[in-house]
């Protein structure tokens, strides 16, 4: 696959993605409403739980989107010879930072949660949560693996055979295992983690079957060369870790900012998971889109069309403001429509409007940033997104720190702390796109 810079072109890459991203984020929207009806301090662990999870998921995200920069660049340069490298250290890299991931988790998410939040019961569910949820970490890895390989070579619409294994499976679980049903223990807010993990196994075995039956490993000689070195890890770890840490730095934060809520007591903390879980939902366009631009910028760069890659960037933001706008518009008709999802309590819906509305503004704006950022991303010069990523988060915590911590004020102005990121990491990746210096980067 050869990129053109047409909105035909964008919306054939997009579209996939944007469709694969939906059903993971109706997952989440289902297993947050399902938690619901179980009061809300179930809700409250799963957004703290959640986060953390997140952070630790991070590292998968980091290494294969780093691969995908890798593999849309080779595919950009008809390099077939060069995926199977890619692809087998790619392998040993994940698995790697899976074990990774769960001995830091088992050993020290206990500790980590005891030290920083304030209630003991949802300290104790969240631990518990955590070092059963982090055992899908494997199957994730080597699911994202073959992704990453899918979006990097322009096969995005296996994406959403993927995605609809995993999240039949995980709704079906939920369901089952959180009320015991269909003959399945109730395990409530537990019954979650373990839904999670079956699905993560589900979402693993569709992507290498689909990988076997298109004779991807044939077509890209993906075991050809099946002997992982240390210069191949090298080259992955070049360009992905500077990636992991970003994402880290990111979702770190975030965390951060939960810890932050669930010092305001656990209602604030129930509707912050709320917020999390419907513009996770309609932030699918905002991801599809950023998704879109780091693989086309990556493309248009391999085939020394560079040029050409600061219209693109533009045509894809078009795009992904008007999709925002839109959603935005919709929700601001029927904003208590999407709280009944969760709860039923008139005055909990009450309190979570400011914060929706503010939720809103950041989607539009988020909307610019992650399509721009994406983009600084495909170049390949990843030690400057990490940068970006420092600098944003700094001014990001420093604004958490005085307005929640020290002047506790209410949820919505906590909020505008999602304004502040996204102005300031939008900005710094304009500049760096506006000013060249990533023309003439090459990637081992």
């Amino acid at each position: 696959m050869q990129v053109e810079v047409t909105n035909r072109q964008i919306i054939k890459i997009a579209g996939p993605i944007c469709l694969s991203l939906i059903l993971p984020q109706i997952n989440h929207l289902t297993n947050a409403a399902f938690l619901g009806h179980l009061g809300e301090f179930p809700i409250a662990v799963n957004g703290i739980a959640g986060i953390y999870t997140l952070v630790i998921y991070m590292i998968s995200y980091g290494i294969t989107n780093g691969m995908q920069v890798m593999f849309a660049r080779r595919t950009g340069e008809q390099n077939i010879a060069g995926m199977g490298p890619i692809f087998s250290n790619g392998l040993v890299l994940s698995m790697g930072m899976s074990l990774l991931g769960i001995l830091i988790t088992e050993t020290l998410a206990p500790a980590f949660f005891r030290a920083s939040l304030h209630d003991p019961h949802i300290i104790e569910a969240a631990s518990e949560f955590t070092r059963i949820r982090i055992w899908g970490l494997p199957f994730l890895m080597l699911m994202r693996l073959c992704t990453s390989l899918y979006i990097g070579t322009g096969n995005t619409k296996l994406l959403v055979i993927i995605s609809l294994f995993q999240e039949v499976t995980n709704i079906v679980f939920d369901y089952g295992l959180i009320f015991g049903k269909l003959g399945l223990p109730a395990l409530g807010l537990n019954g979650a983690a373990y839904a999670s993990i079956l699905a993560e196994i589900a979402g693993f075995a569709a992507a290498w079957v689909l990988l076997l039956i298109g004779k991807f490993n044939v077509k890209y000689e993906l075991f050809a060369r099946l002997r992982p070195t240390w210069s191949g890890c090298r080259s992955i770890l070049v360009i992905s870790a500077p990636l992991v840490v970003q994402y880290l730095f990111s979702i770190g934060s975030w965390l951060i900012f939960f810890i932050f809520i669930e010092h305001l007591g656990q209602r604030p903390l129930a509707i912050s998971n709320m917020m999390r879980s419907i513009f996770g939902l309609f932030g699918i366009f905002t991801w599809a889109f950023g998704s879109t631009c780091n693989t086309m910028v990556s493309n248009l760069i391999g085939q020394g069309r560079e040029n050409e890659v600061m219209t693109m960037v533009k045509k894809i933001t078009k795009l992904s403001v008007l999709c925002s706008i839109a959603i935005c518009l919709i929700i601001s008709i029927f904003p208590t429509l999407w709280l009944r999802i969760y709860t039923t309590d008139v005055s909990l819906m009450t309190e979570a409007l400011p914060s929706m509305y503010v939720c809103m503004v950041v989607m539009i704006l988020a909307s610019v940033t992650a399509v721009v950022f994406n983009g600084v991303t495909g170049t390949g010069d990843t030690r400057i997104n990490l940068g970006i990523e420092i600098i944003a988060v700094i001014a990001y915590l420093t604004y958490c720190v005085v307005v929640i911590e020290r002047m506790h004020s209410q949820l919505h102005w906590a909020w505008f702390a999602e304004f502040v990121y996204w102005t300031s990491m939008g900005s710094l990746a304009w500049l760096y796109l506006k000013s060249g210096r990533w023309k003439g980067k090459k990637l081992a």
